[in-house]
């Protein structure tokens, strides 16, 4: 089995088993901070008025439903139908719409969103997977759109840098050891995005990336 081919199995099986409990996990290991994280991304990408919002690799909706919650339209994709399953349970809210799909070729045509996002998805996927999923993103967000890219990295302090490595490794999957020493600012770049703004989150284990399309 290749590389690529062991994500998709590994994914499906894994996060098809998590899904009912992927929300109190993700809740408790971030020390119930995640929830306000997905209101920073939301105000960081200061979408305008009628602004179309994606969400890729949604999983369970969290992000999703933070952008419907404030009156945008919102579409989220997964390829984990029981993660979309639990998404479509929470969501309350008609401005919000969550259907299957890979990330790595999205059915929408050019220019199709204002505002692309990601969450804690690209450390889960091998590089060749995260470089076709961030050119999938700029390519359907128009020119000048924004891409919101959310994931996991490393305080600036050796003594935090190692804590977090070691805590995070203890639940994540291998790719998260190559994920974490890799260039993601300049993988960004390739993938036609601006980084205009870039914040610290959930004590500097994650960080929020606001790129522009070039």
């Amino acid at each position: 089995m290749n590389n690529e081919a062991e994500y998709y199995s590994l994914t499906k099986r894994a996060f098809g088993l998590l899904a009912p409990f992927y929300d109190l996990v993700t809740s408790v290991l971030s020390f119930g901070l995640i929830s306000g994280m997905r209101s920073r991304v939301v105000d960081l990408a200061a979408p305008f008025n009628g602004s179309k919002i994606l969400d890729v690799a949604t999983g369970t909706g969290d992000q999703a439903l933070a952008f419907a919650k404030k009156g945008f339209d919102v579409m989220g994709v997964d390829i984990t139908e029981a993660m979309l399953k639990i998404a479509n349970k929470k969501n309350k809210f008609g401005n919000a719409k969550f259907q299957p799909a890979d990330a790595t070729a999205l059915p929408f045509q050019n220019g199709s969103f204002d505002v692309s996002t990601i969450s804690f998805a690209l450390h889960d996927m091998p590089l060749a997977i995260r470089e076709k999923v961030l050119r999938e993103m700029t390519r359907v967000t128009r020119p000048g759109g924004s891409v919101m890219i959310v994931d996991y990295s490393l305080p600036g302090n050796k003594i935090g840098a190692f804590l977090a490595y070691r805590f995070v490794f203890l639940y994540e999957r291998s790719y998260y050891s190559e994920f974490i020493r890799s260039d993601l600012r300049a993988l960004i770049n390739r993938s036609g995005i601006e980084i205009i703004d870039e914040r610290p989150a959930l004590f500097g284990v994650a960080r929020i990336y606001k790129g522009r399309k070039k």
